[in-house]
């Protein structure tokens, strides 16, 4: 009989995500050689290597590559049963796992977070601030409950939940203010600074600019919106951030902002977890205080605007 621990497939999954064994030690709060240890264990109960050790970098084995699929389908049903436990008891979770996108996590999290936690007391929430794409596959393998991302995602496998719509606007340096507002095709011709392959926001701009995201570009690429923003604030060019943005990033750089009168530009941003999650329906509760606390945000913040 082969006998393994799920710590130790969870050990597995850290290292075969990662492909280090730092940083997965570091995932799993454990040290360096006590995971090395572990994966030798299960290692030696299998019968077989799982990992190709390197000087520099390691490697899944050909039977680690058919196994890390398999471990991640295990330790998912694991997850769901402690969580369809929680559920049966008619608890709400005592650990919310929360994914956002880096063009609303500075801007929202402050205020969602202070109201979940007031309103669930006890509960534990770690936040996960990464792209969409990472965001979907952390879902898919069951290490996140939920996510704030910009919809549509269009995965039959989760359910959407819109939030809120917002404006995009658009920032040009200090001395344009009063300036007449570019149409979209007239930014085709600006230099539209954008954020960097990757990012949703990069292909909602560019899709109201008509562009096509292969385009050959010359101008630097961001890795964030408050980047961006500094950049106009030098007389690089003009870029568009969303409004939920503009009172965070706009407080230290010569720039001005300008709404567009036709043609408006949006994204609809909402929350989505796996249809399967046993704790669905805690989590439409959740998204419901999410949409508020944003509502009550965003009405705080145009009662401020000058």
């Amino acid at each position: 009989m082969i006998n393994f621990t799920f710590k130790q497939l969870r050990y597995f999954d850290a290292l075969a995500r990662l492909g280090h064994f730092g940083r997965a030690a570091d995932v799993c709060a454990i040290s360096q050689p006590a995971l090395s240890m572990q994966i030798k264990e299960l290692e030696e109960s299998l019968g077989t290597a799982l990992f190709e050790r390197g000087a520099r970098q390691i490697r899944l084995t050909s039977f680690g590559k058919k196994l890390a699929p398999r471990v991640g389908d295990i330790l998912r049903s694991a997850d769901d049963l402690g969580d369809l436990a929680r559920a049966s008891r008619g608890r709400l979770m005592d650990q919310l796992r929360i994914g956002v996108i880096p063009t609303i996590a500075p801007y929202l999290l402050p205020t969602i977070i202070g109201d979940l936690t007031r309103i669930y007391a006890g509960v534990d929430i770690h936040v996960r601030e990464t792209l969409t794409s990472k965001l979907l596959q952390e879902l898919a393998e069951g290490r996140l409950d939920t996510a704030i991302v910009a919809l549509p995602i269009s995965e039959s496998s989760f359910t959407e939940v819109a939030l809120f719509t917002e404006k995009f606007v658009l920032v040009r340096p200090g001395e344009d203010e009063g300036k007449p507002v570019p149409s979209r095709e007239m930014l085709r011709e600006m230099k539209l600074l954008l954020l960097e392959e990757g990012h949703c926001f990069r292909d909602q701009a560019l899709s109201f600019c008509d562009l096509q995201s292969a385009q050959p570009r010359e101008e630097m690429d961001a890795t964030s919106l408050s980047t961006l923003v500094q950049m106009v604030g030098a007389g690089i060019g003009v870029t568009l951030i969303p409004e939920m943005a503009v009172a965070v990033e706009t407080r230290s750089a010569s720039v001005s902002i300008a709404h567009f009168k036709n043609h408006q530009p949006t994204r609809t941003v909402g929350m989505i977890w796996r249809k399967t999650n046993p704790l669905a329906n805690q989590l439409v509760q959740i998204s419901e205080a999410v949409r508020h606390s944003a509502d009550a945000l965003r009405d705080e913040r145009s009662q401020v605007k000058p």
